[in-house]
């Protein structure tokens, strides 16, 4: 794998990146929707807090769901890194085998017509 491979999907020539960049932002929208959601349920009960302390609450709670969710998100995007390159190595072995067989397949067959027409001509 390139250096360049898990950058691949943002560069702005190839198709679908831009479908990607903008799918990627409305999933991190959605999330950030949801974190703010999960703030107010979270603070709804707390009747005794005055409306900065709610905000301020709201806020950090935000803050620590979206740092979460980032985290999160890191390990997965690593992970799938990782796996697309043992993938790539294995596919990379299976391929030389393939071609090995093959072109050990030919000889042998090269092999036997040989001498299934040395042995013809002897005849």
């Amino acid at each position: 794998m390139t250096d360049a491979a898990p950058h691949a999907d943002r560069e702005p020539g190839r198709p679908g990146a831009l479908a990607n960049q903008v799918e990627g932002y409305l999933l991190w929208q959605a999330r950030v929707a949801e974190a703010e959601e999960r703030a107010r349920a979270f603070t709804e009960p707390l009747h005794w807090l005055t409306g900065a302390q709610r905000e301020e609450i709201e806020q950090h709670y935000v803050r620590d769901c979206l740092v979460r969710a980032r985290a999160d998100l890191q390990r997965v995007a690593d992970r799938c890194r990782a796996l697309r390159g043992e993938y790539e190595e294995r596919y990379r072995h299976l391929r030389v085998r393939c071609v090995t067989c093959a072109v050990a397949g030919i000889a042998v067959a090269v092999a036997a017509a040989l001498l299934l027409t040395t042995v013809a001509a002897h005849r």
